[in-house]
């Protein structure tokens, strides 16, 4: 519309009065700044909505941007520290995110809390610290990054995101978990680091009766970029009901990809055709890595009963088998679509259910061959370091990632309709996203935040993340009482449970059993 307004009236100031002038220059101006938000590649939302777009950027210089990250609440009520998706936003474009005058949050209310600096505080390691996943079964272990990208699914996402996650992780040395939508040419297409992940659905490597491919799956687990894989029991964001993907974005190519139908919804079972006990988790897990040629497996999960896990780790002492590592994600965590109810009211908080499963694995004498990973709302160096604080040996993150993609949380991911081309299989609103570009950013991003984190450490007068202690994060419990992770949380010695249970673990260390969930 305004080309056709500037050309009619560049054609009537030429062919009958000057006067139209002062409409044919603005709308010449508006043509030439369309064109530049057409063909510009740092903004997506102005690729999709030239000239309308600016109206989003007016409206957050004219007030603060209130994001709904911020607004949400942790699990005990107590608000984010700080405009996280500005912090990533910032950090991926490689600016330091850096705030005048001091913290946002009382320091003097209930569960306020902060790391512990030291008075001798040392100077960050040289290099980027990583932690090796490969248990004594493993023959090609691999080094992990404290920081990855956590599981999001080609079908869920588009391809240009997709391949700019990638080639980001290959840019920056990091872990790129597939989801569990499968393994797509767009998570070859740079080379970056893979964490194959395998849900209910099996997707990827399906039969025709929605049943677990070997041979499939081992050809796939085979390709060089395939690091590790992972055997998602639930889902943070939704435990206990399977992932959904709208007929809508069932595309001919996610089609091919799943070994679905396209065209129509996809919905993944709730539980595992595969196995149905704590021991038939474990001989499947030892299975999958024997497929790979000896690649680190391990399994995801929400943790829900205390008793349950430890019934996992029974069959892994009772059968000699153990997973490389185990992946914990909070009931905080993320999803395209869930119920409301699932969302708010199931499953285990990132924080107990990291230490719920480090203390399993401690106190069975598990803990030096399995390695942790901790995901849901991990988005800066500080979370990073809580994270590691609290049980995990390295983090994922999905939804900064996203930001760092260029998401705006419109919400629209269950609609095919996503304004920046992050979550649709619609080809003219992927366009937006130029994958060069939000490639640095994720690269930018990932690197910003563990020398963050690296930060944080030092000032610690910490050198490794191995000498994390929890009595180093503290938390505000009373107006006048602050108390340590050492003191408010229960930590088993190695062994304890194997040796005698103590008094608040034995009820459920004695309904755990190897053979039963």
């Amino acid at each position: 519309m305004v080309v056709a307004a500037a050309v009619a009236t560049l054609l009537l100031s030429l062919l009958f009065s000057p006067w139209w002038w002062c409409a044919a220059g603005p709308l010449l101006a508006l043509t030439a700044l369309g064109t530049w938000d057409l063909t510009q590649s740092h903004h997506s939302v102005l690729r999709n909505y030239p000239l309308l777009g600016h109206l989003r950027f007016l409206m957050e210089d004219l007030r603060p941007e209130v994001q709904q990250y911020f607004v949400e609440r942790n699990y005990d009520g107590r608000p984010y520290d700080r405009d996280v998706r500005s912090i990533v936003y910032e950090r991926a474009k490689g600016e330091e995110a850096e705030e005048p005058f001091g913290t946002e949050r009382d320091v003097y209310e209930n569960g306020y809390e902060y790391l512990v600096p030291s008075m001798r505080p040392v100077d960050p390691p040289d290099g980027t610290p990583t932690v090796r996943v490969g248990g004594p079964h493993c023959s090609h272990p691999y080094d992990m990054a404290l920081l990855n990208v956590s599981a999001m699914s080609f079908g869920a996402l588009s391809a240009p995101a997709i391949r700019a996650l990638n080639k980001g992780a290959a840019l920056g040395g990091f872990a790129h978990d597939t989801g569990e939508g499968g393994l797509s040419d767009h998570h070859l297409a740079f080379g970056g680091d893979l964490v194959w992940e395998i849900g209910t659905g099996y997707f990827g490597c399906r039969t025709a009766e929605g049943g677990f491919d070997r041979a499939e799956f081992a050809a796939k687990a085979a390709h060089a970029q395939v690091r590790c894989v992972s055997v998602k029991l639930s889902q943070g964001a939704k435990p206990g009901i399977g992932g959904v993907l709208p007929g809508g974005k069932v595309t001919a190519e996610v089609a091919r990809v799943r070994d679905v139908p396209e065209g129509e919804t996809v919905v993944s079972p709730p539980y595992h055709r595969e196995f149905a006990t704590p021991r038939q988790l474990v001989l499947f897990l030892q299975e999958l890595r024997e497929l790979t040629g000896g690649k680190p497996v391990g399994f995801k999960l929400c943790v829900g009963s205390r008793a349950q896990f430890l019934s996992v780790c029974k069959a892994m002492l009772e059968e000699g088998v153990t997973p490389d590592f185990v992946i914990v994600d909070g009931a905080e965590g993320g999803t395209g679509a869930a119920p409301l109810e699932f969302a708010d009211h199931l499953g285990t908080p990132l924080t107990e259910g990291l230490i719920t499963v480090h203390n399993a694995l401690v106190g069975t004498g598990l803990r030096d061959w399995i390695r942790i990973g901790a995901s849901g709302k991990v988005a800066t160096g500080a979370d990073i370091v809580k994270r590691l604080l609290q049980g995990a040996d390295f983090t994922n993150a999905a939804r900064a990632m996203m930001f760092a993609v260029g998401c705006i949380q419109a919400q629209r991911c269950h609609t095919n309709t996503c304004p920046v081309g992050v979550a649709t299989q619609d080809p003219r609103r992927a366009r937006a996203l130029d994958i060069t570009d939000k490639a640095e950013r994720v690269h930018h991003y990932q690197q910003a935040t563990v020398r963050s984190a690296a930060q944080i450490m030092a000032a610690m007068g910490v050198t490794d993340p191995r000498q994390l202690r929890p009595d180093l994060l503290m938390r505000r419990i009373a107006p006048h009482e602050v108390l340590s992770y050492a003191r408010l949380y229960d930590w088993l010695e190695p062994g304890s449970l194997t040796d005698g249970a103590p008094a608040s673990w034995a009820a459920d260390w004695a309904a755990a059993h190897p053979d039963r969930f």
